[in-house]
C-alpha cells in the first residue's frame, strides 16, 4: 500500500472487523491499515499490520501516535461476546473501551475522522413508541440495561469527544438489525432457532441492514467527502421496507411459538443461561414492539443507498441458512389458518404490537 490516510480499525477479531480491514485496505485512498483487538484474529486480514491491544487500557494511545494513525473506525461495540467473555467484558469494552480510544483520539493531532459503529437500539423499544424514529426524536423510554445501554452511554462519550475536538470530523453510524450470511449478531442466533417463540398478540416491525451494505456504507462514511467535507453525525442506516416478525418465521420456513410475555422472559433466561444466545430483555423488547427508523439523513446527508431491502437482506439470511423445518409455503397456509380461527386478543394487547 503506498501513501494515503492511516487508518486504524478496532475489533479487527470479529467477522465484521475483519472484513472492513480486508476491504479498506484495497481503497487507493488507504497507505496503511493498523488492525487492533485485544485477542488474535481467527480469521485472514490481509496486508493489514495487526497490533495486539486492548481499547480499555492507555496503550491505545500509544498505537495511535506510533503510527500516526488519521482515520479511526471504531467497530468494537457490540452486543456479543467474543470466544469466553461474559457480558461483563463485552460492556467494559464497549464502555471503558470506548473512553479510552476517544481520551486517545483527543491527544492525537494527526486523527482527523472518526466513524463509530452504533445501533439503532438506542431508540429502545415501547408500546409508546412513534411509528418511526428520526435521529432527533426524543426518547421516551432509554434502554436501561445491555448492549442498548452500552451504545447509548458511547455515543455520550464520542458527542463529548467532537465538542472538545470540533476539527475532527465524527460519524455515528446507527445500524438496524445487521443480517447476512456471515452475521454474528444475537438476532442472527434468534432466527437459528428451530422453534421461532413470540409475544403472544404481538407482530412487530423489524428492519435490517445486509451485512455488505454495511461495509459500504462504512466505507463511504471514513472516507468520502461531500461538498469538498467529511460529513459529521447521527445517522439511522437500514434498508428500504419492514418485515413483521411472522413474515420472517414464514420466509424461514419455522414454526413460531405465541407465549405470554413472562414466559418469554423465562425461556430467554433460559437460553442465556444454557449458552445458546444471548436472549437479552432489549431483544425481548423488540420482539414485542419492533422499532422502525427514518433513513433520509442516510440519503440525503451522507448519500448512502443500501443495496439491499429489508425484505432482500432476510432472503439473503434466510438462503444461506438453509430450509427450515417446514417448507415456507405450508408454513404459511398453516400459519394462516389457525390464525382465522383463533380469536384475536384483547384490543388493548394486539393494537399496540400489530402495528410494530
Amino acid at each position: 500500500m503506498g501513501v494515503g490516510n492511516v487508518v486504524l480499525v478496532t475489533g479487527a477479531a470479529r467477522q465484521l472487523g475483519g472484513r472492513f480491514v480486508r476491504r479498506v485496505q484495497n481503497d487507493p485512498r488507504v497507505g496503511r491499515v493498523v488492525a487492533v483487538d485485544a485477542v488474535p484474529p481467527e480469521h485472514d486480514l490481509g496486508g493489514a499490520e495487526f497490533v495486539r491491544a486492548d481499547i480499555r487500557q492507555p496503550m491505545i494511545a500509544k498505537v495511535l501516535a506510533q503510527h500516526s494513525v488519521d482515520t479511526v473506525v471504531h467497530l468494537d461495540v457490540t452486543g456479543t461476546p467474543l470466544g469466553s467473555g461474559g457480558r461483563t467484558q463485552v460492556k467494559e469494552t464497549n464502555v471503558i473501551g470506548a473512553m479510552q480510544l476517544l481520551g486517545a483520539c483527543q491527544k492525537a493531532p494527526t486523527v482527523q475522522r472518526l466513524v463509530v459503529k452504533s445501533t439503532t437500539s438506542v431508540y429502545g423499544s415501547a408500546p409508546r413508541d412513534p411509528a418511526v424514529f428520526r435521529e432527533t426524536t426524543p426518547v421516551k423510554s432509554l434502554p436501561s440495561g445491555g448492549f442498548a445501554k452500552d451504545a447509548v452511554e458511547v455515543e455520550g462519550y464520542v458527542r463529548g469527544f467532537a465538542r472538545r475536538r470540533p476539527d475532527v470530523a465524527v460519524a455515528v453510524l446507527r445500524f438496524a438489525n445487521i443480517l447476512g450470511p456471515d452475521a454474528d449478531t444475537p438476532l442472527a442466533e434468534f432466527f437459528a432457532l428451530p422453534v421461532l417463540p413470540t409475544v403472544f398478540g404481538y407482530d412487530p416491525r423489524l428492519q435490517f441492514v445486509h451485512q455488505d451494505d454495511v461495509l459500504d456504507v462504512l466505507v463511504l462514511a471514513a472516507f468520502d467527502a461531500r461538498r469538498g467535507t467529511l460529513n459529521s453525525g447521527t445517522f439511522n442506516i437500514a434498508g428500504d421496507g419492514v418485515l413483521l416478525l411472522s413474515q420472517t418465521a414464514r420466509r424461514l420456513g419455522k414454526p413460531t411459538v405465541p407465549v405470554l410475555l413472562p414466559a418469554v422472559t423465562w425461556i430467554g433466561q433460559v437460553l442465556r443461561t444454557a449458552g445458546v444466545m444471548d436472549f437479552a430483555p432489549e431483544q425481548i423488547r423488540l420482539l414485542t414492539h419492533g422499532r422502525v427508523v427514518d433513513t433520509t439523513q442516510m440519503r440525503d446527508t451522507l448519500g448512502f443507498e443500501p443495496t439491499y431491502t429489508t425484505a432482500e437482506t432476510f432472503h439473503d439470511f434466510a438462503r444461506s441458512h438453509g430450509p427450515g423445518l417446514l417448507p415456507p409455503a405450508r408454513l404459511a397456509a398453516a400459519v394462516d389458518r389457525v390464525a382465522a380461527a383463533v380469536p384475536p386478543p384483547a384490543a388493548g394487547a394486539a393494537g399496540t404490537g400489530a402495528r410494530r
